[in-house]
């Protein structure tokens, strides 16, 4: 980690976070696209339950970033005694906490559905998707937070195996339950918590077995000094999917207005975009481990190095995609939903944001290495500007000023926000690190 050439070892540690990211927001788009055969309704829920899904990646994530962040700095300094323990209290963290997530969101599920923004032909099928994924939360916020932790250890390929396990499960469950057994959405909510139960499963062997660290739950002995440090580092994730399930929210409810076409539109486009930027968080999942192991060494030149590669090749990939999806657009929609009023919708929204969608590369890798290093009064701000301090005024704003033309623009005007903040905060934590390597 410390020693190897910077660029092939961020390739190497990125490609089975990757093809991780790629394999759930395939997972993802399965569901989407087998549930869109039901009908606009039902592809409308699934942009309702996004926004509960989002708070399970919250708490996975805050999980694990939160002891990965510290874990990898520890294993860097080589005090592999309190790395263990923070793997062992995110684990158990993630775990305990999406118990009590999911059976308080089950209590409320009925009046859930409608503040998250369905209409009254929407809501059943909501509640009939989220039924099984709420009952099987804790598996769901463990396998976020345990691919985080072995990834943090340098070990993203047994994070790979465990996810694009039960992704491929999935892709014969879903319509197996969906259409052969007749069950309808429900059927896809029950696939996808069988899946996500057996990548947790295998994580949790992963982790236990083969990590550089074994998971060890007798380790798990918090005190006051690890649970801030877990709090500091994963708080900028937790802010981070946190305002994605309110700004979520906020265009299922900025949307339903203009009718169910409209939401399952949006819920669409936000698939497809996220896609598209699964890639990215990919390259900067294997950029952190780096980043925090030459951080906690003291390796200042080479934390700068890594940084800088990450971004130029997250801004080129996300320009080619952009021409690919905004080229596309039509078929892309259509693939999921062919109503004529989804698809113009969707044509038009999706469009819209690949103009912008190159800038999320200096956005989201400059977040990443302010999470990594710990900066995280910073890295928790700029984490709630994009999705939160900006989209969810502006969706509100601009879809009531504008009508659906504002909708479809909002997730555009806030990338270039969050891009305007974000380099004055990214160009002096850079340049502290580059004085602290000249005078070393």
């Amino acid at each position: 980690m410390t020693g190897s050439p910077v660029r092939p070892l961020i390739l190497r540690l990125c490609l089975p976070a990757v093809i991780s990211n790629l394999v759930t927001m395939a997972y993802n788009l399965t569901d989407t696209y087998f549930i869109g055969q039901l009908g606009t309704a039902q592809s409308g829920a699934t942009g309702i339950a996004f926004s509960v899904m989002t708070i399970f990646q919250a708490i996975g994530f805050f999980f694990g970033n939160g002891a990965g962040n510290s874990m990898s700095r520890e294993l860097g300094k080589r005090n592999n005694d309190r790395a263990s323990r923070l793997l062992a209290i995110g684990f158990t963290g993630a775990v305990g906490l999406g118990a009590i997530v999911g059976l308080t969101l089950l209590a409320v599920l009925h009046p859930l559905v409608y503040m998250l923004g369905s209409t009254d032909t929407i809501a059943p099928f909501a509640v009939g998707y989220l039924t099984p994924i709420l009952l099987a939360a804790p598996c769901v916020c463990g396998s976020f937070a345990l691919n985080g932790l072995l990834r943090y250890q340098g070990q993203s390929a047994f994070g790979m195996i465990g996810l694009v396990s039960g992704a491929l499960l999935n892709f014969g469950l879903a319509p197996l339950f969906i259409f052969a057994l007749n069950m309808g959405i429900f059927g896809a909510g029950l696939a996808t918590a069988i899946c996500q139960t057996l990548s947790f499963i295998i994580l949790t062997v992963m982790s236990a077995r083969f990590g550089v660290l074994r998971l060890d739950l007798r380790q798990c002995r918090p005190d006051a000094l690890l649970v801030r440090e877990i709090m500091g580092g994963g708080l900028p994730s937790l802010i981070r999917q946190g305002a994605n399930s309110i700004s979520v929210t906020c265009v299922n409810l900025a949307a339903n207005p203009f009718g169910d076409a409209a939401i399952a539109a949006m819920a669409i486009v936000m698939r497809i975009t996220m896609f598209a930027n699964s890639v990215i968080i990919g390259l900067g999942q294997g950029f952190q481990p780096v980043c925090g192991y030459n951080y906690g060494a003291g390796k200042w030149g080479r934390v700068r190095e890594g940084y800088w590669f990450v971004v130029r090749l997250s801004t080129v990939v996300l320009a080619v995609l952009a021409v690919c999806m905004a080229w596309f657009a039509p078929d892309l929609i259509e693939l999921f939903r062919s109503d004529p009023a989804v698809v113009a919708v969707g044509v038009m929204a999706l469009r819209i944001q690949c103009v912008t969608l190159a800038l999320n590369g200096f956005n989201m890798m400059s977040n990443m290495c302010q999470q990594t290093m710990g900066k995280t009064v910073v890295a928790s701000f700029l984490a709630l500007c994009r999705q939160g301090l900006f989209l969810a005024p502006t969706v509100l704003l601009l879809s009531r000023t504008v009508g659906l033309t504002g909708l479809e623009m909002s997730q555009s005007v806030c990338d270039v926000l969050s891009l305007l903040v974000t380099i004055p905060f990214q160009v002096g934590i850079l340049r502290g690190l580059a004085k602290v390597d000249k005078a070393d």
